[in-house]
């Protein structure tokens, strides 16, 4: 019984030992996930900080690039684009380009050009296309006469050869109105419908008295097909757009 006891008093001082140890972890345990869940509610709340933060940000960059790109646009109001002029000496100087353009539309006086020069690409080889000249008018009223003209014509002879004019567009504009293109090729010659691109790149339809705008190729496609496409006849004589 002696033998018995000893073994039952180790026993328990070894279970109370254990008690002790594992009361002592499981405290230091539950502090470590009271740090951890602090430490979580703290990120959490940064990470919606962060979250507002970026919308904020993500907003503002939108409106500056937005006014990047009006700015922009509104400092090549004045500048046109002229194709088909062959490369040469001289081919791109202001003199040489108001000469051109007085020819080209009957104007009474040359332009005032600021300044005028090729596209930034390469030098064309024999037999390929002439670089884009950019020239930046002095005067709007001469670049709206001048475009205005350019719209009526398509193509002018002058000098010999055909050229073309249009508006100096940034890319982002120039491809935001080119995506029309389609739905401008299918309004071309449908009685009734009368068409245009206002600017930045906002598609305008007339069709039966009613006027209707869109800034979405799809939206206006979708509308073409439905409601002007079935029932408008096609004719000869195209419309301006």
């Amino acid at each position: 019984m002696a033998v018995v006891r000893r073994d039952i008093r180790a026993i328990r001082s070894a279970f109370e030992d254990f008690e002790s140890t594992a009361n002592t972890e499981l405290a230091t345990l539950r502090n470590t996930m009271g740090d951890a869940e602090r430490s979580l509610t703290a990120c959490s709340d940064d990470i919606e900080t962060l979250k507002r933060e970026v919308k904020r940000l993500g907003v503002l960059a939108d409106s500056l690039q937005n006014k990047c790109e009006d700015l922009e646009s509104r400092s090549r109001r004045n500048n046109i684009r002229i194709v088909g002029v062959p490369e040469g000496p001289n081919s791109c100087s202001t003199t040489s380009v108001a000469d051109l353009l007085q020819e080209a539309f009957n104007l009474a006086d040359a332009p005032l050009i600021d300044r005028s020069h090729r596209s930034l690409q390469s030098v064309p080889k024999q037999g390929q296309r002439p670089r884009t000249i950019v020239a930046r008018l002095h005067y709007y009223k001469d670049c709206a006469t001048i475009l205005s003209q350019a719209k009526e014509k398509q193509r002018i002879k002058v000098k010999g050869v055909t050229i073309s004019v249009y508006p100096d567009y940034t890319a982002q504009v120039a491809k935001a109105r080119a995506a029309f293109n389609g739905v401008r090729q299918q309004l071309r010659g449908l009685e009734g419908v009368r068409f245009g691109i206002a600017h930045p790149a906002r598609l305008r339809i007339t069709y039966n008295g009613t006027e209707k705008s869109f800034l979405n190729p799809e939206e206006a496609q979708a509308y073409v097909t439905q409601t002007i496409t079935p029932h408008a006849a096609r004719t000869d004589r195209q419309m301006p757009s």
